[in-house]
């Protein structure tokens, strides 16, 4: 229980922490400032937001299903939270669960749920129709992302993610040279991740030009807050994952530990937002040709040849 409140405790300040470097991010490629009011160079600016959140009132609409209406929010950052239980932060730091790799993809998979949840008992057409593009993509974009996951499975020969990392120890990382289906296979993973938070370019369900706000139009206070920090959970857990599964997670060249997953896990956040700021958004029938014409095809490429490659 104590080691499950440090690392729930982490992942929320990190989270927290993000927000801000995403904002810190986004201004200095558009040649902004970002936040400077709320403490030195805005660091405070997290806390002041949360603050502000919880003061706003909490608003149900008429006709809503109040039940479900409520539910979603934690909902969804529980699950978003549930998948750091199983990734390895140390030298034997993992579950020692045999099917880690089935389960973050459990848990990673099923947050589309309680979206679907709050679209369809907001009893409001955007909500609605947000939560049908979140599932349509969920479902479009989870194929790919689990043929991506299963090449390094294939590689380490494993399902538990300490062992894929302990078969990538001393620099033998699964997307570096000479694992030829390394590489691709991240990449693609790495594209699936952005679809799988909402990220642009693949933020269809959330598009504020076209559906306000999506889910969370109805949503207000901590109830909102609690869809804005799961996606930014989610975003940053699923960095960790796929450090975890091809960067060689806790493994370093120097004193391998929790530093290296650290290191790997806010640079691949970094990019996540350096993508989100850079793209345009896709729209809706590019996302899905996308999907099935090419990334779908492409990773059963990959997850062929890591299975030839294993046997070489």
């Amino acid at each position: 229980m104590i080691y499950a409140v440090i690392v729930v405790a982490a992942v929320l300040t990190a989270t927290a922490w993000g927000t801000w470097l995403e904002r810190k991010l986004a201004a200095r490629l558009q040649t902004r400032i970002g936040p400077n009011r709320v403490g030195p160079y805005g660091l405070l600016q997290p806390p002041a937001d949360f603050i502000k959140l919880l003061r706003k009132e909490t608003l149900i609409p008429d006709g809503a299903d109040r039940l479900l209406f409520q539910i979603a929010p934690p909902l969804t950052a529980f699950l978003a939270i549930a998948v750091s239980a199983f990734v390895p932060l140390a030298p034997g730091g993992g579950t020692g669960l045999d099917a880690s790799v089935l389960l973050v993809l459990a848990f990673g998979a099923i947050t589309v749920v309680p979206t679907w949840m709050a679209g369809w008992s907001s009893r409001n057409k955007y909500a609605l129709l947000a939560a049908m593009r979140a599932v349509a993509q969920s479902i479009s974009y989870e194929v790919p992302l689990v043929l991506a996951a299963l090449v390094p499975v294939i590689l380490a020969g494993t399902m538990d993610l300490d062992g894929i990392v302990r078969a990538q120890a001393g620099g033998r990382w699964f997307a570096l040279w000479p694992t030829v289906p390394g590489l691709p296979a991240f990449v693609l993973f790495f594209a699936c991740l952005l679809a799988e938070a909402n990220r642009i370019p693949f933020d269809i369900p959330e598009a504020e030009s076209e559906l306000v706000a999506g889910v969370t139009t109805e949503y207000t206070g901590m109830q909102f807050g609690f869809f804005y920090l799961a996606e930014y959970v989610h975003t940053l857990v699923g960095s960790a994952v796929a450090a975890t599964l091809f960067l060689g997670g806790w493994d370093g060249p120097f004193a391998p530990g929790l530093h290296w997953l650290v290191a790997k896990t806010v640079g691949l956040f970094v990019v996540v937002y350096w993508v989100r700021w850079t793209y345009l958004r896709l729209r809706a029938d590019q996302l899905m040709a996308l999907a099935w014409r090419v990334l779908v095809p492409a990773a059963l490429g990959m997850v062929l040849l890591a299975s030839v490659w294993v046997q070489l």
